[in-house]
């Protein structure tokens, strides 16, 4: 096993086990707990430039409290599908030595997008300079007629979410690196057709980033995501991306 491949598959274990210790590591990898006590204390891996160079600030959509409308002051809360996305995005980047903090957008949907270090986690029907953002991506977008959905123009090719079809547990998101308003850098984004669907990007990104930085490093790109996810736990239980990595200009 090659140096880098075996750090990966290091992080990899460390990270979706975290209730291990380094002897059960060390088992599982073959080495000794010397060797792995060496790796935990390592520097942060190359894949820490995915999200940024210093503290993290993650963006999250929105809403009003269920069944309450503006007139009556309601708070803006977020769904405990994204306050999820928060706490697994929280410890994938700790392991790579970056802090993390959760913002909530307003339901204006106004959030500044000319920040470094920042991760944007809502849908484009809350958020209208959001939207305007997803207008620039020629490959891929959300589109709505009976339901939303997320369209591949490239391949003329529809994503509809199964809850949307026939209700089974499943969905499907929208991932990319898309540019600031001010054109002075990117923000990674993340959306689902449904809340869940996010879930299944941040589940993506947890098992493939090592290869997905490999392949785009901090390049502008855009890709959809498949999840299926246990209905009564919400966990994800396995993701893959479903189109190509779509590189653009710039």
């Amino acid at each position: 096993m090659g140096v880098s491949t075996f750090r990966a598959t290091f992080r990899a274990i460390n990270s979706s086990r975290s209730g291990m210790t380094q002897a059960e590591i060390a088992t599982k990898l073959g080495v000794s707990r010397g060797r792995v006590g060496q790796l935990a204390s390592a520097g942060p891996p190359p894949e820490r430039a995915f999200f940024g160079t210093g503290q993290v600030t993650v963006s999250l959509g929105g809403k009003y409290e269920a069944g309450k409308g503006p007139d009556q002051n309601p708070s803006e809360v977020v769904t405990r599908e994204d306050l999820d996305n928060f706490e697994h995005l929280r410890k994938l980047l700790g392991g790579m030595k970056l802090e993390a903090e959760y913002e909530v957008i307003p339901t204006t949907g106004i959030v500044n997008l000319n920040r470094d270090n920042h991760v944007v986690v809502c849908g484009p029907r809350l958020s209208p300079i959001v939207a305007q953002v997803l207008e620039g991506d020629d490959n891929l977008r959300f589109e709505k007629d009976r339901a939303w959905h997320l369209l591949d123009r490239k391949a003329g090719k529809e994503y509809r979410s199964p809850l949307d079809e026939d209700g089974s547990p499943g969905d499907f998101g929208y991932l990319g690196r898309l540019p600031r308003l001010d054109g002075r850098g990117t923000f990674l984004y993340i959306a689902g057709v449904h809340a869940i669907g996010a879930n299944g990007v941040v589940h993506y990104l947890e098992n493939n980033l090592a290869e997905l930085c490999r392949e785009v490093r901090t390049k502008r790109f855009s890709t959809l995501i498949s999840c299926r996810y246990d209905p009564d736990t919400l966990a994800v239980l396995e993701s893959r991306r479903v189109t190509p990595l779509y590189r653009h200009e710039g």
